[in-house]
């Protein structure tokens, strides 16, 4: 996405929200092992000493947390590029949030708070696989996403 009048916003959802996450919060590797747990993330599987190590690897990543009423229902992480861009580098919703009607508006908020973080962003960004949850590429795209590149390799 390379401006914002691209998002293509969900329709709201009364109770969801986008909040500021510490990234020494419990709930940074809580949350990134509920969600990618069903898709074969890595993070699912990682030790303490593998989250030691992750977190000093990407120390300007930030975190935000996505909450249905008041509940912690997802996260949204971000990596602030030259350039400038922002990769989202993860999104999504822990299982028992999935299949709510909330995934299109979860996606919308964090779009929207990537084109904030930083001045005069030019380009939002994430991958995605095929292992990943089945609705995230048709929400992508409807959100305004399009596809840049395509890479096919065999899974671990």
């Amino acid at each position: 996405m390379t401006a914002q009048d691209q998002l293509v916003p969900a329709d709201p959802v009364a109770g969801l929200t986008l909040d500021p996450l510490d990234r020494d919060s419990p709930l940074v590797v809580d949350l990134q092992v509920r969600i990618g747990a069903p898709h074969g993330w890595k993070c699912a599987t990682r030790t303490a000493e593998e989250w030691t190590a992750w977190r000093a690897r990407y120390p300007d990543r930030v975190f935000w947390q996505l909450s249905f009423d008041d509940e912690p229902a997802g996260l949204a992480a971000y990596d602030l590029h030259p350039g400038p861009e922002v990769e989202i580098e993860t999104f999504g919703l822990v299982p028992e949030f999935v299949g709510r009607g909330l995934g299109g508006h979860a996606l919308t908020l964090t779009v929207r708070r990537a084109w904030e973080l930083i001045p005069a962003v030019r380009r939002i960004w994430l991958h995605t696989s095929t292992a990943d949850h089945a609705g995230a590429l048709p929400n992508y795209l409807r959100r305004g996403f399009r596809t840049f590149r395509t890479v096919e390799r065999e899974r671990d």
